[in-house]
């Protein structure tokens, strides 16, 4: 039997945050979209991502109309901890760059937005399968899929976002021939914890020690989010919740200055491997790629999320000019635009992490403690760590 064909202006593959953000922004300017999904709706709402957001990010949802709950349920915060054994610096991104984050998983903004899409009325299509991107090159591609249901379709279209992360078919529906991979793995990991206990801190603490970083993260007043560097061959069955809480004690500073951590249940823990993984060009006649199925980067600068809405905003604006307003420069322009943020991030990402993580031998150490003394005494230096981790312009 022949596929059920439909078509729509753009076909959105992935509806993690970037792909629900996209489709909510084209919506907003009159162009529709259908949002295809290999993982059920709860699947996505139950993952645990990113948490911090930049200026820029939640400027973006506040213009979108889905940033009212950011603002009453986030936490707003002016800058965070440097620290190393026997000190802690905080630097405040607002008076170096007058500039905020917040802290809001990215769990609240993918439900913000699904919440955003069922409201519109667009057709999205969960727990797809056999996702095929055809005709790319042509002025009409097609998307075919087998939905829910088990039937065959077909959507026609005149664009297609490759929102679907690393691990979708999208990107590797562009030739080799005209693509380029560039990879660098980090001989480290990080256990990540989820723990039911009031944050021990206001703001994050990044911390470097001989043991290996630390972090003390959050997700809410009541529920805090830690990480420890560890190998990226460790098994997570060596690590009960009593030997993360000590390292966590120890590489943290318990004690250090009156400062103390506080231990609590662990609601979940697992290892994750860090890379960086940058995807050129990120448009191939009609598809355009954007968050993780086009980069990756490591956590330590909290841009993944960041770079995703940054991509999407871009592409939100080329696709409006294009499909609606006949305009095609700034589609023309995306894969370069959106590239010199990326490189930028993917740089600040790489830089965060070779600061904070332990490797080599003591020469090593040396210069790691030396750097963060720098960004710490430093106006200079901390202004720039505050400007790219606070967030660039959407348009850098």
């Amino acid at each position: 039997m022949a596929a059920l064909s439909e078509s729509t202006p753009v076909v959105v593959v992935g509806a993690g945050p970037a792909g629900l953000l996209l489709a909510h922004l084209l919506d907003l300017e009159g162009v529709d979209s259908v949002l295809l999904e290999a993982r059920s709706a709860d699947y996505v709402l139950s993952r645990i991502r990113a948490g911090v957001l930049e200026s820029s990010t939640v400027e973006l949802l506040d213009a979108a109309g889905v940033g009212d709950r950011l603002r009453r349920e986030g936490m707003e915060h002016r800058g965070i901890y440097l620290q190393w054994p026997e000190e802690r610096h905080h630097l405040d991104f607002v008076g170096l760059v007058g500039r905020s984050v917040w802290i809001y998983g990215q769990t609240e903004v993918t439900k913000d937005l699904m919440q955003a899409r069922q409201a519109a009325g667009q057709a999205s299509y969960y727990e797809v399968s056999d996702v095929s991107l055809h005709g790319l090159e042509s002025d009409r591609p097609t998307v075919r899929f087998v939905d829910f249901d088990g039937v065959g379709r077909e959507i026609a279209a005149r664009a297609v976002a490759g929102c679907d992360g690393f691990h979708g078919p999208s990107r590797p529906s562009i030739p080799d021939r005209v693509q380029q991979i560039w990879e660098h793995g980090y001989p480290y990991a990080w256990l990540g914890v989820l723990a039911d206990v009031a944050p021990s801190t206001d703001e994050l603490i990044y911390a470097w020690h001989p043991d290996g970083f630390a972090l003390h993260s959050m997700r809410s007043e009541t529920v805090s989010r830690l990480y420890l560097q560890v190998t990226p061959d460790d098994d997570i069955a060596n690590w009960s919740d009593d030997r993360i809480w000590e390292a966590l004690a120890a590489r943290l500073g318990d004690g250090q200055n009156g400062w103390h951590l506080t231990a609590g249940p662990v609601l979940e823990k697992g290892i994750l491997p860090m890379r960086s993984f940058v995807a050129t060009p990120m448009r191939h006649g009609r598809l355009f790629l954007a968050g993780d199925a086009a980069h990756i980067v490591p956590p330590a600068g909290a841009k993944g999320l960041n770079l995703a809405a940054a991509d999407v905003a871009l592409l939100a604006r080329a696709l409006v000019a294009w499909l609606r307003d006949g305009r095609t420069e700034l589609a023309d322009a995306y894969s370069d635009t959106a590239l010199r943020r990326v490189w930028r991030c993917t740089h600040f990402s790489w830089w965060m992490t070779n600061m904070l993580h332990r490797y080599g031998g003591d020469f090593d150490a040396q210069l790691q403690l030396a750097q963060l003394r720098w960004v710490a005494r430093s106006d200079a230096a901390a202004a720039a760590l505050a400007e790219n981790y606070a967030g660039l312009p959407i348009g850098y």
